[in-house]
């Protein structure tokens, strides 16, 4: 692989405002079966159709973050944004921002390690991620809104 001609991109972190260099090149990129432009992380063009499926078919504490807090924020959130191999539920770009919201299947060995590499990987693209159970945001929104602020 010839990593000269492909350099890292570069995104700026709007809250501490460093520089975050993201050490993956175009190439590797492409063979990991992603695309990367230059206006958006890269991404698995197959979770496009899923994620269309799950911003229609959300869950009750999905739809209660985004209608009542997340669609009308000073800040644009997306829904369900395909990020590399991932489809994370909010995604706030200009704070690199990740909301996860997890049901029971997080709760399992599997579950927990899975949202373990997603999170670390997540990471590498510089972005943050904050987590909340469906409960959380059910029973304590407000809480669960003010942490969100507190992050941005």
């Amino acid at each position: 692989m010839n990593h000269t001609k492909d350099k890292p991109k570069k995104n700026i972190n709007e809250n501490s405002r460093k520089i975050i260099r993201i050490n993956i090149t175009i190439e590797e990129v492409k063979e990991r079966g992603l695309i990367w432009n230059s206006n958006h992380l890269p991404y698995n063009p197959d979770n496009v159709k899923k994620a269309r499926s799950l911003r229609k078919n959300e869950t009750p504490a999905e739809k209660t973050l985004w209608h009542n807090f997340l669609s009308d924020h000073r800040l644009r959130f997306l829904r369900q944004r395909p990020i590399d191999h991932y489809i994370v539920d909010f995604y706030c770009a200009s704070a690199r921002l990740a909301i996860e919201i997890d049901g029971g299947s997080h709760f399992t060995e599997h579950g927990i390690e899975n949202d373990k590499i997603r999170t670390d990987l997540l990471n590498i693209y510089g972005i943050k991620v904050i987590r909340f159970f469906n409960s959380e945001i059910l029973n304590d929104f407000d809480n669960v809104c003010e942490k969100i602020d507190r992050e941005l």
